[in-house]
């Protein structure tokens, strides 16, 4: 079932980084092993309506809809940071700083979502 939502262009980042981390046991176990938490997304899109994702990398390693189980940190900001923040042309922390990204719970666990994100970066020509 893919994760992507076309009100929300770069939520298609989902649907790349669960393929990522299923492509190999390995790199799952990989991802969770860097990550040990679950990471709530929530994105607003233009039309100022919301929807969350989440991933898991506590147990099972991968992406779904919904806040998940009681996510670690979660963090809210628009679709289009968040395409930028997954293509690499946007910084997590500067985006912070500047109040375009709020972040709820571990903040410290938020640090640890860059190198997972760094997997969707192969759809930034899309996005």
């Amino acid at each position: 079932m893919p994760l992507k939502n076309d009100a929300y262009p770069s939520s298609e980042a989902f649907d790349v980084i669960n393929e990522a981390l299923t492509s190999s046991d390995a790199e799952r176990k990989d991802a969770i092993k860097q990550g040990n938490a679950v990471f709530a997304f929530t994105l607003k899109n233009k039309a100022g309506e919301t929807e969350s994702w989440h991933i898991d990398l506590k147990e099972k390693g991968e992406v779904g809809k919904g806040l998940g189980t009681k996510p670690t940190v979660s963090l809210s900001l628009s679709d289009e940071d968040f395409g930028k923040l997954v293509s690499g042309k946007a910084n997590a922390q500067r985006l912070f700083m500047s109040g375009k990204l709020k972040v709820k719970g571990d903040v410290m666990k938020a640090t640890k979502m860059e190198p997972i994100l760094k997997k969707a970066q192969t759809v930034k020509a899309k996005l």
